[in-house]
Protein backbone atom coordinates (compact mmCIF):
# COMPACT_ATOMS: atom_id res chain seq x y z
CA UNK A 1 0.00 0.00 0.00
CA UNK A 2 1.48 3.40 -1.01
CA UNK A 3 1.13 6.25 1.44
CA UNK A 4 0.10 9.59 -0.02
CA UNK A 5 1.08 12.81 1.70
CA UNK A 6 -1.28 15.80 1.87
CA UNK A 7 0.46 17.44 -1.00
CA UNK A 8 -0.05 14.40 -3.19
CA UNK A 9 3.62 13.25 -3.06
CA UNK A 10 4.37 9.70 -2.03
CA UNK A 11 6.98 8.77 0.57
CA UNK A 12 8.87 6.93 -2.16
CA UNK A 13 8.91 10.11 -4.25
CA UNK A 14 10.00 12.12 -1.23
CA UNK A 15 12.81 9.63 -0.57
CA UNK A 16 13.83 9.75 -4.22
CA UNK A 17 13.94 13.54 -4.10
CA UNK A 18 15.99 13.41 -0.92
CA UNK A 19 18.40 10.95 -2.46
CA UNK A 20 18.69 13.07 -5.59
CA UNK A 21 19.21 16.16 -3.46
CA UNK A 22 21.91 14.39 -1.45
CA UNK A 23 23.64 13.22 -4.60
CA UNK A 24 23.53 16.71 -6.08
CA UNK A 25 24.89 18.15 -2.84
CA UNK A 26 27.69 15.59 -2.83
CA UNK A 27 28.53 16.38 -6.45
CA UNK A 28 28.57 20.10 -5.65
CA UNK A 29 30.89 19.46 -2.69
CA UNK A 30 33.26 17.46 -4.91
CA UNK A 31 33.16 20.20 -7.57
CA UNK A 32 33.88 22.93 -5.02
CA UNK A 33 36.70 20.86 -3.51
CA UNK A 34 38.21 20.31 -6.95
CA UNK A 35 37.94 24.05 -7.67
CA UNK A 36 39.61 24.88 -4.37
CA UNK A 37 42.46 22.48 -5.13
CA UNK A 38 42.85 23.83 -8.66
CA UNK A 39 42.66 27.48 -7.59
CA UNK A 40 46.36 27.58 -6.73
CA UNK A 41 47.22 27.44 -10.46
CA UNK A 42 45.71 28.93 -13.60
CA UNK A 43 45.16 27.08 -16.85
CA UNK A 44 48.09 26.62 -19.22
CA UNK A 45 48.17 29.06 -22.14
CA UNK A 46 50.30 27.76 -25.02
CA UNK A 47 51.11 24.71 -27.11
CA UNK A 48 53.76 22.00 -27.42
CA UNK A 49 56.51 24.58 -28.01
CA UNK A 50 55.85 26.60 -24.86
CA UNK A 51 53.08 27.21 -22.35
CA UNK A 52 52.55 29.61 -19.44
CA UNK A 53 50.52 29.58 -16.24
CA UNK A 54 50.44 31.38 -12.89
CA UNK A 55 50.96 29.43 -9.68
CA UNK A 56 50.32 30.55 -6.10
CA UNK A 57 52.66 30.41 -3.12
CA UNK A 58 52.06 31.22 0.53
CA UNK A 59 51.77 34.78 1.79
CA UNK A 60 54.50 36.17 4.05
CA UNK A 61 54.74 39.06 6.51
CA UNK A 62 57.43 41.66 5.90
CA UNK A 63 57.76 44.75 8.07
CA UNK A 64 54.19 44.34 9.26
CA UNK A 65 52.85 44.10 5.69
CA UNK A 66 51.27 41.02 4.13
CA UNK A 67 53.00 40.15 0.85
CA UNK A 68 51.69 37.69 -1.72
CA UNK A 69 54.00 35.18 -3.37
CA UNK A 70 53.36 33.56 -6.74
CA UNK A 71 55.21 32.44 -9.85
CA UNK A 72 55.04 32.47 -13.63
CA UNK A 73 55.64 28.88 -14.66
CA UNK A 74 56.86 28.41 -18.24
CA UNK A 75 57.40 24.98 -19.77
CA UNK A 76 59.35 24.62 -23.00
CA UNK A 77 59.26 21.81 -25.52
CA UNK A 78 62.35 19.76 -26.35
CA UNK A 79 64.95 21.97 -28.04
CA UNK A 80 63.09 25.23 -27.36
CA UNK A 81 64.62 28.05 -25.30
CA UNK A 82 63.38 31.39 -23.96
CA UNK A 83 65.46 34.47 -23.17
CA UNK A 84 66.51 35.88 -19.81
CA UNK A 85 65.86 39.54 -18.94
CA UNK A 86 69.06 40.32 -20.94
CA UNK A 87 69.07 38.04 -24.00
CA UNK A 88 72.78 38.18 -24.80
CA UNK A 89 74.12 38.82 -28.30
CA UNK A 90 70.65 38.57 -29.89
CA UNK A 91 67.01 37.94 -29.03
CA UNK A 92 64.05 39.59 -27.33
CA UNK A 93 63.71 39.68 -23.52
CA UNK A 94 60.29 38.95 -22.00
CA UNK A 95 57.87 41.81 -21.34
CA UNK A 96 55.38 41.42 -18.51
CA UNK A 97 52.22 43.44 -17.93
CA UNK A 98 50.21 43.18 -14.70
CA UNK A 99 48.26 46.42 -15.20
CA UNK A 100 44.87 44.67 -15.40
CA UNK A 101 45.28 43.10 -11.95
CA UNK A 102 42.95 44.13 -9.14
CA UNK A 103 43.77 44.92 -5.51
CA UNK A 104 47.45 45.17 -6.47
CA UNK A 105 49.86 48.00 -5.66
CA UNK A 106 53.05 46.46 -7.05
CA UNK A 107 54.41 43.25 -8.58
CA UNK A 108 58.13 42.48 -8.48
CA UNK A 109 59.45 39.87 -10.92
CA UNK A 110 62.51 37.87 -9.85
CA UNK A 111 64.80 36.03 -12.25
CA UNK A 112 66.39 32.68 -11.39
CA UNK A 113 69.93 32.16 -12.65
CA UNK A 114 69.98 31.49 -16.43
CA UNK A 115 72.47 29.63 -18.58
CA UNK A 116 74.64 30.44 -21.58
CA UNK A 117 73.80 28.95 -24.97
CA UNK A 118 76.19 29.34 -27.90
CA UNK A 119 75.02 28.86 -31.48
CA UNK A 120 77.53 29.39 -34.30
CA UNK A 121 79.43 32.02 -32.34
CA UNK A 122 76.33 33.82 -31.03
CA UNK A 123 76.12 33.79 -27.23
CA UNK A 124 72.61 33.83 -25.76
CA UNK A 125 71.32 33.87 -22.17
CA UNK A 126 68.39 31.50 -21.84
CA UNK A 127 66.16 29.18 -19.88
CA UNK A 128 65.46 25.63 -21.04
CA UNK A 129 62.90 22.93 -20.19
CA UNK A 130 60.93 24.63 -17.41
CA UNK A 131 61.35 27.76 -15.32
CA UNK A 132 59.38 29.57 -12.62
CA UNK A 133 59.80 33.34 -12.34
CA UNK A 134 58.94 34.17 -8.70
CA UNK A 135 56.64 37.13 -8.00
CA UNK A 136 56.25 39.37 -4.96
CA UNK A 137 52.79 40.93 -4.93
CA UNK A 138 51.90 43.92 -2.74
CA UNK A 139 48.10 44.15 -2.30
CA UNK A 140 46.25 47.41 -1.86
CA UNK A 141 44.10 45.82 0.85
CA UNK A 142 45.81 42.85 2.50
CA UNK A 143 42.48 41.67 3.94
CA UNK A 144 41.06 41.02 0.46
CA UNK A 145 42.07 38.52 -2.25
CA UNK A 146 44.24 39.62 -5.16
CA UNK A 147 43.27 38.97 -8.77
CA UNK A 148 46.56 38.70 -10.60
CA UNK A 149 46.31 39.17 -14.38
CA UNK A 150 49.34 38.68 -16.60
CA UNK A 151 50.03 39.56 -20.22
CA UNK A 152 53.36 38.09 -21.29
CA UNK A 153 55.24 38.51 -24.57
CA UNK A 154 58.37 36.40 -24.88
CA UNK A 155 60.69 35.06 -27.53
CA UNK A 156 61.38 31.35 -27.96
CA UNK A 157 63.88 29.68 -30.25
CA UNK A 158 64.61 26.27 -31.65
CA UNK A 159 65.75 26.23 -35.29
CA UNK A 160 63.55 29.30 -35.79
CA UNK A 161 62.71 32.07 -33.32
CA UNK A 162 59.17 33.34 -32.74
CA UNK A 163 57.41 35.81 -30.46
CA UNK A 164 54.70 34.32 -28.26
CA UNK A 165 51.88 36.08 -26.41
CA UNK A 166 50.28 34.52 -23.35
CA UNK A 167 47.64 35.62 -20.86
CA UNK A 168 46.81 34.21 -17.46
CA UNK A 169 44.90 35.14 -14.34
CA UNK A 170 44.85 33.72 -10.83
CA UNK A 171 43.06 34.62 -7.61
CA UNK A 172 45.52 34.83 -4.71
CA UNK A 173 43.67 34.22 -1.48
CA UNK A 174 46.69 33.72 0.76
CA UNK A 175 45.70 30.14 1.59
CA UNK A 176 47.80 26.99 1.33
CA UNK A 177 49.06 25.97 -2.10
CA UNK A 178 50.33 22.74 -3.59
CA UNK A 179 52.77 24.88 -5.61
CA UNK A 180 54.54 26.42 -2.62
CA UNK A 181 57.57 24.06 -3.05
CA UNK A 182 57.96 25.11 -6.70
CA UNK A 183 57.79 28.82 -5.82
CA UNK A 184 60.26 28.38 -2.95
CA UNK A 185 62.68 26.40 -5.14
CA UNK A 186 62.58 29.14 -7.81
CA UNK A 187 63.23 31.83 -5.17
CA UNK A 188 66.27 29.86 -4.03
CA UNK A 189 67.65 30.06 -7.59
CA UNK A 190 67.42 33.86 -7.70
CA UNK A 191 70.96 35.30 -7.38
CA UNK A 192 71.81 36.69 -3.96
CA UNK A 193 72.69 40.40 -3.95
CA UNK A 194 76.14 40.87 -2.43
CA UNK A 195 79.12 43.24 -2.56
CA UNK A 196 82.51 42.62 -4.15
CA UNK A 197 84.36 40.04 -2.07
CA UNK A 198 81.17 38.83 -0.34
CA UNK A 199 79.05 35.77 -1.05
CA UNK A 200 80.83 32.88 0.65
CA UNK A 201 82.32 30.12 -1.50
CA UNK A 202 81.10 31.98 -4.63
CA UNK A 203 82.21 35.59 -4.87
CA UNK A 204 83.39 38.26 -7.30
CA UNK A 205 86.81 39.14 -5.95
CA UNK A 206 87.88 42.00 -8.21
CA UNK A 207 86.78 44.14 -11.15
CA UNK A 208 89.33 46.25 -13.02
CA UNK A 209 89.74 47.98 -16.37
CA UNK A 210 92.68 47.35 -18.64
CA UNK A 211 93.71 47.63 -22.26
CA UNK A 212 93.31 44.46 -24.25
CA UNK A 213 94.30 43.57 -27.80
CA UNK A 214 91.07 45.02 -29.18
CA UNK A 215 90.75 47.99 -26.84
CA UNK A 216 89.44 48.77 -23.37
CA UNK A 217 88.01 45.85 -21.42
CA UNK A 218 86.88 44.95 -17.90
CA UNK A 219 88.47 41.95 -16.23
CA UNK A 220 86.37 40.23 -13.55
CA UNK A 221 87.77 37.68 -11.09
CA UNK A 222 85.30 35.07 -9.80
CA UNK A 223 86.16 32.74 -6.91
CA UNK A 224 84.31 29.42 -6.74
CA UNK A 225 84.99 25.76 -5.92
CA UNK A 226 87.55 24.38 -8.38
CA UNK A 227 85.19 21.63 -9.59
CA UNK A 228 82.20 23.96 -10.11
CA UNK A 229 80.86 24.97 -13.51
CA UNK A 230 81.18 28.77 -13.39
CA UNK A 231 79.68 31.42 -15.67
CA UNK A 232 79.30 35.19 -15.66
CA UNK A 233 76.74 37.58 -17.19
CA UNK A 234 76.82 41.37 -17.44
CA UNK A 235 74.08 43.98 -17.83
CA UNK A 236 74.19 47.73 -18.24
CA UNK A 237 72.14 50.26 -16.27
CA UNK A 238 69.43 50.47 -18.96
CA UNK A 239 67.85 48.60 -21.86
CA UNK A 240 69.84 50.74 -24.32
CA UNK A 241 73.02 49.03 -23.16
CA UNK A 242 73.90 45.79 -24.95
CA UNK A 243 77.10 44.43 -23.38
CA UNK A 244 78.39 41.15 -24.84
CA UNK A 245 78.73 38.11 -22.65
CA UNK A 246 81.95 38.06 -20.60
CA UNK A 247 84.42 35.54 -22.00
CA UNK A 248 86.61 33.27 -19.83
CA UNK A 249 90.31 34.07 -20.23
CA UNK A 250 92.04 32.01 -17.50
CA UNK A 251 91.49 29.54 -14.65
CA UNK A 252 93.81 29.08 -11.67
CA UNK A 253 92.35 26.58 -9.22
CA UNK A 254 89.18 28.13 -7.88
CA UNK A 255 89.80 31.56 -9.45
CA UNK A 256 88.30 32.28 -12.87
CA UNK A 257 88.98 35.42 -14.88
CA UNK A 258 86.52 36.79 -17.41
CA UNK A 259 86.96 39.58 -19.93
CA UNK A 260 84.12 41.98 -20.75
CA UNK A 261 84.44 44.06 -23.89
CA UNK A 262 83.04 47.56 -23.31
CA UNK A 263 81.37 47.60 -26.71
CA UNK A 264 77.61 47.81 -26.52
CA UNK A 265 77.71 51.08 -24.63
CA UNK A 266 75.19 53.59 -26.08
CA UNK A 267 76.76 56.26 -28.33
CA UNK A 268 77.93 59.31 -26.42
CA UNK A 269 77.84 57.57 -23.03
CA UNK A 270 81.08 57.37 -21.08
CA UNK A 271 82.14 54.49 -18.88
CA UNK A 272 82.68 56.72 -15.83
CA UNK A 273 79.64 56.73 -13.57
CA UNK A 274 77.32 54.04 -14.99
CA UNK A 275 76.90 50.82 -13.04
CA UNK A 276 77.24 47.27 -14.35
CA UNK A 277 75.19 44.44 -12.89
CA UNK A 278 77.22 41.22 -12.80
CA UNK A 279 75.63 37.81 -12.21
CA UNK A 280 77.94 34.92 -11.38
CA UNK A 281 76.73 31.31 -11.29
CA UNK A 282 78.41 28.17 -9.96
CA UNK A 283 76.32 25.01 -10.29
CA UNK A 284 73.25 25.64 -8.10
CA UNK A 285 74.58 28.86 -6.51
CA UNK A 286 74.31 32.39 -7.94
CA UNK A 287 75.17 35.93 -6.82
CA UNK A 288 74.58 39.44 -8.19
CA UNK A 289 76.99 42.35 -7.76
CA UNK A 290 76.60 45.97 -8.91
CA UNK A 291 79.88 47.71 -9.75
CA UNK A 292 80.95 50.96 -11.47
CA UNK A 293 81.79 50.46 -15.13
CA UNK A 294 85.03 52.44 -14.85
Amino acid sequence: MMLIDPGGTSSVQRNCRWLLGSAASAMLTVALTAFALAADASKWDGDSRSAVRLIAGAYVSEGGARIGRAGIEIKLGAGWKMYWRHPGDAGVPPTLDFSESTNVTDVTVMWPAPQRFTDEGTHLIVYKDRVVLPLRVVPENAAKPVMLRLKLVYGICEKLCILVEAQSELLLSGGTSDHEPAVAAAEARVPRKVQIGEGGILSIRAVRREMGRTGLRVVIEVAAPAAASVDLFAEGPGSDWAPPLPQPISTEGGLRRFSLDLSGIPPGVGTIGPTLRLTATADRDAIEVSVPAQ
